[in-house]
């Protein structure tokens, strides 16, 4: 073969394949889209497999056309898209007023609820209905009691939305409304505001298993009674005092949760990288400070805990944690120096990380292949159906420039397939085969899951898994929860053909209600999701 005939011949296979492999670890990458348009500032997916994303209406012009007729007051671009995750198509969304870093949460019924904004949108309540045409678009509202831009959502048990923070907003509320505003005043946001610069906007916020919220902002946490407005414990600062919130922009996930048949169930959090203090005002000088490299853990049902650090293969800020169906995380997009804020980013960090929450200390981090595509400042992910991870945005400068700057405008879309998607690993994925996607679920429930595989399978290395899919942006993914559910034994039906009965989460308290995807994972290989609908 010709050396012309070998380039065009692998040229068609990366056509056809459309995953890019390195020599490096695990994981490939696969171009789906090279515009959409806008760039993907926020991100979230629905129970139809489509993925709302948006980003700002103040910056001109984008690259995606409104229907006619439709236009906002600047311009007749779309601001906002709808992606259909199947059939890898995208439509423009009409969204009225300005959604800049502003926050979400889907309710019990499936219906993404969209808070606040910069300007005209900072007292908006936004409402997308998801549909199966191009019917479904944006409706929105006034409502909020407050301003509420980098603020954060989180769907509690009783279906309602809490909305904590924002800039120069100290206190929180509740969505739906029950006839008055309903701001309520929280102090710790005062206690953790650093003159200027902030480090306490987009709160990580997880729901408790006792019903209570923790809530960590700059370097420290508290577990705190929305009911009584109350805060019932306080956590330590992380060792070392430097702040994880906007905009030093670390990240965080509430680790999965597991023995929920236990009388009493763990729960325990882990932050990752940052900006170090004084970051932010040293890149406004032009000096871009290394990101912090550690992670810090913390079990917050422990009656007395503590803070665990560990390294990571390399400093990131700016990056995003996914929950990965198998229970691991997933490290990704970001930066290795500087801060969040226009222009402050430096170093983009584009090979991902995968983190083992159950192997030994020291044993815990695996490098994955890495993206060609900086995402800095504005960039998103959440993890999809079938176990990829879609990736998209990187705005790290004011307005869509595309030239003339040290990082373009990212209009692009990527999907990252974890290690578990390798060639390799394929004889052990498993299919589900019943229950039926939009399976309906009760709390305290039994209930049968019938799986495939095309190789043998481990019958005592088989779990079930179940994923809050979560509102992304800014590096915090909001609502984000993974469940491990309690199961009997694998019983064996045929030639390639099996069963496990699970046992659905017991309360609200564990797994509000609402849509979820659940996964059979077998030798932390996971199967295709399906929907289900607890309620």
């Amino acid at each position: 073969m010709g050396q012309y005939s070998f380039i065009v011949l692998l040229f068609q296979l990366i056509l056809c394949s459309h995953r890019i492999v390195t020599d490096a670890a695990g994981g490939g990458w696969q171009l789906l889209q090279k515009s959409i348009g806008i760039s993907s500032m926020h991100m979230q997916l629905l129970n139809n497999d489509r993925v709302v994303m948006f980003d700002r209406s103040d910056f001109g012009p984008s690259n995606l056309s409104l229907p006619p007729g439709k236009c906002l007051k600047t311009d007749c671009t779309a601001h906002s898209v709808e992606y259909n995750v199947l059939t890898n198509e995208f439509r423009p969304l009409f969204v009225q007023s300005n959604v800049w870093c502003s926050s979400g949460a889907v309710r019990p019924d499936g219906v993404l609820i969209q808070t606040g904004g910069f300007n005209d949108g900072e007292k908006k309540i936004r409402s997308f209905v998801p549909c199966n045409d191009e019917s479904c678009d944006w409706k929105e509202i006034d409502g909020l009691g407050a301003r509420r831009w980098y603020a954060t959502d989180h769907i509690l048990p009783d279906g309602r939305i809490i909305i904590i923070g924002g800039r120069r907003q100290f206190n929180y509320e509740f969505y739906p409304k029950n006839g008055a505003p309903n701001v309520y005043s929280l102090p710790f946001l005062v206690q953790t505001n650093d003159p200027r610069v902030e480090n306490n906007l987009y709160p990580f916020v997880f729901l408790n298993v006792d019903g209570f919220l923790f809530i960590f902002a700059n370097n420290r946490a508290i577990l705190f009674d929305y009911v009584n407005n109350k805060v019932v414990k306080q956590y330590p600062a992380i060792p070392g005092g430097d702040p994880r919130s906007y905009p030093s922009s670390g990240s965080a996930v509430l680790l999965p949760l597991k023995n929920l048949l236990a009388p009493s169930v763990a729960a325990e959090v882990l932050v990752c990288g940052g900006a170090p203090k004084g970051a932010y005002e040293q890149a406004e000088k032009g000096v871009f400070v290394a990101a912090l490299n550690t992670c810090a853990r913390i079990k917050i049902t422990d009656p007395t805990p503590t803070w665990v650090l560990e390294t990571m293969p390399q400093p990131r800020v700016m990056g995003d944690m996914t929950l990965l169906p198998n229970g691991n995380v997933l490290l990704i997009n970001g930066a290795g120096k500087g801060t969040a804020g226009w222009e402050l980013g430096r170093d983009p960090v584009l090979a991902p990380v995968v983190y083992r929450p159950d192997n030994i200390p020291g044993s815990r981090f695996d490098l994955q292949n890495p993206s060609t595509i900086p995402r800095m400042y504005h960039s998103t992910a959440v993890l999809l159906r079938d176990g990829r991870v879609l990736v998209g945005g990187s705005n790290p400068h004011a307005y869509y420039n595309f030239t003339g700057v040290l990082f373009p405008t990212e209009l692009s879309l990527e999907a990252f397939s974890p290690y578990y998607l390798d060639a390799p690993f394929a004889n052990l994925r498993p299919t589900i085969v019943l229950p039926e996607s939009q399976f309906t679920l009760k709390y305290k429930q039994k209930f049968r899951v019938r799986f495939s595989a095309s190789g043998p399978v481990a019958l005592n290395k088989v779990t079930v898994t179940m994923v809050a899919p979560s509102f992304n942006t800014h590096s915090f993914s909001m609502n984000q929860r993974l469940l491990v559910l309690a199961s009997d034994t694998v019983t064996k039906l045929g030639n390639s053909g099996y069963e496990i009965v699970v046992n659905s989460p017991g309360s609200g308290n564990l797994a509000p209600s609402g849509y979820y995807l659940l996964f059979v994972v077998h030798q932390d290989v996971p199967s295709e999701g399906i929907w289900v609908h607890v309620q």
